[in-house]
């Protein structure tokens, strides 16, 4: 079996590409691309691109990438060059990079999401990475989430009975940071249709605002998804009602808390709720365990946990709560 460092190429030196790991402690687990590369120990970093000088000097010398460029086309040449690129750039950015990333050919793609900002367009870089043959990764993080998998399993067991109601808040747009949510919906529950989506706020982007909204799964679970302000504070929650207790995601997965079921000692013939148990999630593994997911599918050809299809998946259901009231050929079940 091949024993060599795979080649990165990462896109974007902002706070994801390794930004939010600068001056973390250096056995912190990684929160970010270059970080968790870095931290696995089985990837090289070849490059960087970023326009804006300061940042890329920074960003090379932080991470030791062997060489920094000024923008994409200077790579033009280098086909084959990389197993890996990283697109940490903007968003607005996407499209254009992963056209200039799928030229270069390398063995993996992994991008931030949305993958772009339309859903057609996100779809023809899916189609095209399939037919190159290049493997896309997605960063819907907590498809990594050790907890979030185990939660799937446990509803799939029935561990926690019938699921009786799901609720969610978010913020900061309905693509941007709403796409999270509605992966990790559709990871947990499996297809869903939009049955309301109320007032769009523009908490952050004015061309993504945040959105409330009431989704509903196949077997007719309800889903309901309020908004906080993202100039209040980062927001990103789900509570799950189900006929053995409650379960809840807090701090977007870094904590977890859960209630039980039982006799009430004060009601005869009634059922309550225990006080609620806290425990820490798993979402500060998310990163590492991605870059472990990438190094097995390309190394061992093991399944990705994150695809261009499940991200495409989310973001059609996104525009879908966008649009809604939306005309009947938008109104399908989107899975």
């Amino acid at each position: 079996m091949e024993n060599r460092l795979l080649s990165v190429l990462i896109v974007g030196c902002g706070n994801i590409a390794g930004g939010f790991d600068e001056t973390r402690p250096a056995d912190a687990m990684p929160l970010t691309h270059a970080g968790a590369y870095v931290r696995d120990g089985r990837f090289r970093l070849a490059a960087c691109v970023e326009p804006d000088s300061e940042r890329r000097g920074r960003f090379a010398r932080r991470w030791n990438v062997e060489e920094a460029f000024a923008d994409l086309d200077r790579l033009s040449g280098q086909t084959g060059a990389f197993d890996v690129v990283s697109i940490c750039s903007p968003t607005d950015r996407h499209a254009a990079d992963l056209d200039a990333a799928i030229a270069l050919k390398p063995k993996l793609i992994f991008c931030e999401k949305p993958m772009t900002n339309v859903g057609d367009r996100t779809r023809q870089a899916v189609d095209r990475c399939r037919r190159e043959g290049i493997l896309l990764a997605v960063n819907h993080t907590r498809r990594w989430d050790p907890q979030v998998r185990r939660l799937r399993e446990d509803l799939s067991a029935g561990k926690y009975g019938e699921v009786r109601s799901v609720a969610a808040v978010y913020n900061k747009g309905v693509l941007n940071n709403g796409a999270h949510l509605a992966d990790l919906l559709l990871n947990l529950f499996g297809p869903l249709s939009v049955v309301w989506a109320g007032p769009a706020t523009a908490d952050f982007w004015p061309a993504d605002p945040t959105v409330p909204f009431v989704l509903r799964t196949e077997t007719g679970l309800p889903v309901l998804v309020g908004v906080g302000h993202a100039a209040d504070y980062s927001i990103f929650e789900l509570t799950l009602v189900t006929a053995n207790g409650i379960v809840r995601m807090e701090d977007g997965g870094l904590n977890w808390q859960a209630r039980q079921a039982h006799d009430s000692s004060t009601f005869s013939g009634y059922r309550a709720l225990s006080a609620a148990v806290s425990s820490p999630g798993g979402y500060g593994q998310a990163m590492l365990n991605a870059v472990g997911n990438i190094h097995a599918a390309l190394m061992l050809g093991e399944p990705l946990l994150s695809t261009g299809a499940t991200a495409l998946a989310a973001q059609q259901l996104c525009e879908a709560i966008r649009s809604w009231p939306a005309p009947a050929r938008n109104q399908d079940t989107l899975q």
